[in-house]
């Protein structure tokens, strides 16, 4: 039986703002077990960032952690201290930030940037530091590790700075690394190689890992269980394959549905999601896609989903899974592989 790293329950998320309360994590619940890779994907603003910064107690004023629990290793780290966390931070929990030229200090080598989180963290010398922080560089891919340490940030491109930011984020061996949309402003090559070394990594080193993307494509190959949020919650949760080939929510579909595919013939269009996000500050009572949903019922509007299991595991938000739902021909297509709009 796998070990259970972190859980998270019930996890709610407010910003305090001028024009009111933007609540942008509205009760979400997962777990993580020990070496897994879990993706957590949506659209720009559905909250998979604010629980990244969460989970790591990053969030600034006006952002309060309401409601909920953060436990990892069976801890709750929602009542801990700013100084504890530091403890725990790079540590035990490690985060890769999406662009490493505002998280690498421009004035500092990389070097230096590496063996601080090591000296803070572990009882060794500057040497031994030094020595070590060469070989993160080295297990990251960059070549010349000993002379390259002493470069500064603006003397690396930028995969080489991301592979950075990782070896900064490794050089305490974390449990768990959380990395937030680690190749946006990366080109497709790169990309393509950053998530290769995360996977390298995680099978070296049995790291959990957390990957936050508006991309499905990324998550495919390295994760093994996705999360889908929309709205400041949970819309679908299960394994890869149960996800990209069974979905059970309507959003999820929508997502699968606009992604671009080899197979498909030049005069095939991609299907986007009608509409934008709802408004957090006012929330809808019922389901938060209900006004771009394709499926939507009335009971849809007036009152929010629980969670349908599909089977173990595979868990989603939509009236449509409930029993007595009236039933749709197109629902339960697997959307990556032709179902059009009902």
């Amino acid at each position: 039986m796998a070990d259970k790293l972190l859980e998270v329950k019930n996890l709610k998320t407010s910003f305090f703002t001028h024009v009111g309360e933007v609540q942008a994590v509205r009760g979400v619940s997962f777990e993580l077990n020990t070496g897994e890779a879990l993706g957590i994907v949506g659209e720009s603003g559905s909250g998979k960032s604010v629980t990244s910064m969460s989970l790591m107690k990053l969030l600034q004023y006006p952002g309060v952690i309401k409601e909920g629990e953060i436990l990892f290793e069976g801890v709750d780290v929602v009542p801990k201290s700013e100084r504890e966390m530091r403890k725990i931070r790079g540590n035990d929990i490690a985060m890769i930030f999406q662009d490493p030229m505002t998280s690498l200090n421009p004035v500092y080598t990389i070097g230096n940037q590496i063996i601080e989180a090591i000296l803070e963290h572990q009882n060794v010398s500057k040497d031994q530091a030094r020595q070590k922080a060469i070989k993160m560089l080295e297990l990251v891919g960059i070549p010349s590790p000993e002379s390259r340490i002493d470069n500064y940030p603006h003397e690396f491109s930028g995969g080489m700075r991301q592979r950075a930011m990782i070896a900064i984020a490794l050089s305490c061996e974390p449990k768990l690394l959380i990395a937030d949309e680690p190749t946006t402003a990366l080109d497709v090559t790169i990309q393509a190689q950053i998530l290769e070394l995360m996977k390298d990594l995680k099978e070296k080193i049995n790291t959990s890992i957390i990957l936050i993307t508006h991309d499905l494509g990324v998550v495919a190959d390295l994760c093994s269980r996705i999360v889908v949020m929309y709205g400041g919650l949970i819309m679908e949760e299960g394994t890869a394959s149960e996800v990209f080939y069974t979905p059970r929510h309507p959003y999820t579909m929508g997502l699968l549905k606009s992604i671009p595919k080899l197979h498909k013939k030049d005069k095939d269009r991609l299907i986007p999601i009608d509409g934008t996000p709802p408004d957090l500050v006012k929330p809808p009572t019922g389901c938060p896609f209900y006004a771009r949903c394709d499926y939507a019922m009335k009971i849809c509007k007036e009152q929010q989903p629980p969670y349908f299991s599909v089977e173990q595991g595979h868990r989603s938000m939509c009236w449509r899974m409930h029993p007595d739902a009236p039933a749709h021909e197109d629902f339960t297509k697997e959307s990556n592989r032709g179902a059009t709009h009902g």
